[in-house]
């Protein structure tokens, strides 16, 4: 019997995720929270199931999503800058009060590295740097904390800087805007491409109960790069105050290049 995976939140991300692991072998249970992409998930061969979180709790069938899951993967942005009343950290304690009763063991929880601050002095931040304490990043910290101190099953925890891929690029936002701020700030990136080849390596390798910050490991800054950008795209190039004061990070991937014998497939 083949193993099976679940995803919550077969998205942008998700959906291509599931597909590289139905190619090699897995059995996979996929959430949507809208109906119409139900019939794309079966599709592409995922038992798909409509769920949707709110602080109240969850709609839809949870239980027979995560039914013989070995494996979890959590994939469910905040959505704090969208609505910042959002209570993220209610709506998974709710799906973590299912899957601490579900087969499931093993959980690959997706978050980010805005849990940790920008700076002018512009810190190399690894697994260990400090957190930031700004009200989006707690939340995110509290929900990591929630399912990592959970005794029922192991997680790692997997913090992604910007995703972009060719159908969603960043650039294409910046593009002919004016007096931007961060001209000379790097940039910290990370390819779907990579994201899917780590989680594929994270679920291969069996790694568990760990943390990993995953960014492509070139930095250049915000005006190199999406100047560079949106010329190959051929879009008009963004405009940079280059006398506003700079903050920002870089985001340090070597322990995630170390463990996981990984080499990021797509360079900035």
């Amino acid at each position: 019997m083949n193993q099976k995976i679940g995803i919550i939140g077969c998205g942008w991300l998700g959906l291509p995720l599931a597909k590289l692991l139905i190619e090699n072998g897995y059995e996979i249970h996929g959430s949507t929270t809208t109906e119409a992409k139900i019939a794309i998930l079966e599709q592409a061969k995922i038992t798909a199931f409509l769920l949707q979180f709110s602080s109240e709790g969850i709609v839809g069938n949870i239980k027979a999503c995560l039914s013989n899951c070995q494996t979890l993967i959590v994939n469910i942005p905040p959505g704090l800058r969208k609505n910042p009343e959002h209570n993220y950290v209610q709506q998974m304690k709710h799906l973590v009060t299912h899957v601490e009763t579900s087969s499931v063991k093993q959980v690959l929880f997706i978050s980010s590295t805005s849990v940790y601050d920008d700076d002018e002095s512009f810190p190399i931040i690894t697994e260990i740097s400090p957190t930031s304490t700004s009200k989006t990043a707690l939340q995110l910290l509290e929900v990591e904390a929630l399912f990592q101190q959970n005794k029922n099953f192991e997680t790692t925890l997997l913090r992604f800087s910007g995703l972009f891929a060719e159908d969603r690029h960043p650039a294409r936002f910046l593009s002919g805007k004016t007096n931007l701020k961060n001209a000379n700030t790097p940039v910290n990136l990370i390819h779907r491409d990579d994201c899917i080849a780590i989680i594929f390596g994270i679920i291969k390798q069996d790694h568990w109960s760990d943390i990993f910050n995953a960014s492509t490991t070139a930095h250049p800054t915000k005006k190199e790069y999406y100047t560079s950008a949106c010329r190959a795209l051929q879009i008009p190039v963004p405009k940079y105050d280059e006398h506003s004061v700079n903050k920002g990070k870089i985001i340090d991937s070597k322990k995630l290049v170390r463990i996981l014998d990984y080499d990021f497939k797509i360079k900035l």
